[in-house]
């Protein structure tokens, strides 16, 4: 991937598309998904739209009588147990979809959290940066074998322009000399855009594609942990709860540009780019406003994805890829 190809190159949908749209006379029968977070919020919308095309899709669930219930009238999707702060649960849960697998078509990664309180997890890594990146940077690894066993697997995992906050604090990553929840969130992000970097370089000679994504503005469980009071003052919510943000999306054209990712041929032969709005956004200048939309060139860095990858199997100890 180059600067050159992180621009867009003129999709037929837009930032008002839904997952309808872009998943609309899509047969899907026979492919194979696990979505992250696919039981609420975009999530939820993307299994939704995934079966519907005739997709089998895995759940991995933090909270699995919860994803059972909203997924009850779902057909064809399955939920098994798995806390992405916990990376015991997470190769738990790798080894249960190689079980109920014989290849993976599309890994997509949309759970997330946002703006929490400082927590620590693990051996101390800061809450954010383990369960938006180190989860999902886990379970993408225990899971290659089976993406490399598809023909033409892509690997869809959900950023956010909220990455313009801050590049990787490689001097501290984990926040030990002060916590920042929206830096910690924007530092999360930045790593899931450079993961897609990496990953695709090393998957591409396998037919493993990989894309970072920005699903635009959304009022979802995302925003559980902050108070009303701040979402108000934010300008995200009116007093009575309904949302008045400019530009915000429902979540159905959130999910869209993750579907888009997952399934349209203008992105074959193509990855280890970031998305928005169902199209490839272009490099955005330093200091130009986040609603500006755009990708850092910070966050597509081959050389700091590189250094990321491994900083992350050193942490995780996940299974390493070579390519």
């Amino acid at each position: 991937m180059t600067s050159t190809d992180q621009q867009p190159l003129g999709s037929p949908f837009s930032a008002t598309s839904t997952a309808e749209d872009v998943i609309a006379g899509l047969d899907l029968s026979g492919t194979s998904a696990v979505v992250t977070g696919g039981y609420s919020g975009l999530g939820l919308e993307t299994t939704r739209a995934l079966t519907a095309a005739g997709a089998q899709v895995i759940v991995p669930a933090r909270r699995p009588d919860i994803a059972r219930a909203a997924l009850a009238d779902v057909e064809g999707c399955d939920v098994i147990p798995m806390d992405l702060a916990d990376l015991d649960s997470v190769r738990a849960a790798a080894a249960r979809i190689g079980d109920l697998l014989p290849r993976l078509d599309l890994f997509m990664a949309v759970a997330g959290v946002m703006a929490t309180p400082e927590r620590h997890v693990g051996p101390g890594w800061e809450s954010q940066l383990a369960t938006n990146h180190f989860g999902h940077f886990t379970l993408a690894c225990e899971l290659y074998p089976l993406l490399a066993a598809a023909d033409g697997a892509r690997v869809v995992i959900n950023s956010s322009a909220g990455h313009v906050l801050t590049d990787i604090r490689w001097h501290d990553p984990h926040f030990r000399t002060g916590y920042d929840k929206w830096l910690a969130y924007g530092q999360a992000k930045t790593a899931n855009s450079l993961f897609a970097v990496q990953f695709d370089a090393l998957g591409r000679n396998e037919g493993v594609r990989a894309f970072a994504l920005h699903p635009g503005k959304i009022i979802t469980g995302l925003q559980r942990e902050m108070t009303f009071q701040e979402q108000i003052e934010r300008g995200w919510l009116d007093a009575h709860g309904n949302v008045i943000g400019a530009d915000f999306k429902t979540p159905s054209q959130g999910a869209a540009t993750g579907l888009w990712a997952a399934t349209s041929p203008l992105l074959d032969e193509r990855g280890g780019l970031y998305l928005e709005d169902c199209d490839i956004a272009r490099v955005s200048a330093p200091n130009t406003p986040m609603d500006d939309g755009g990708v850092r060139q910070y966050a597509i860095v081959p050389d700091a994805a590189a250094r990321l990858w491994d900083l992350s199997i050193a942490a995780t100890g996940a299974t390493p890829i070579t390519r």
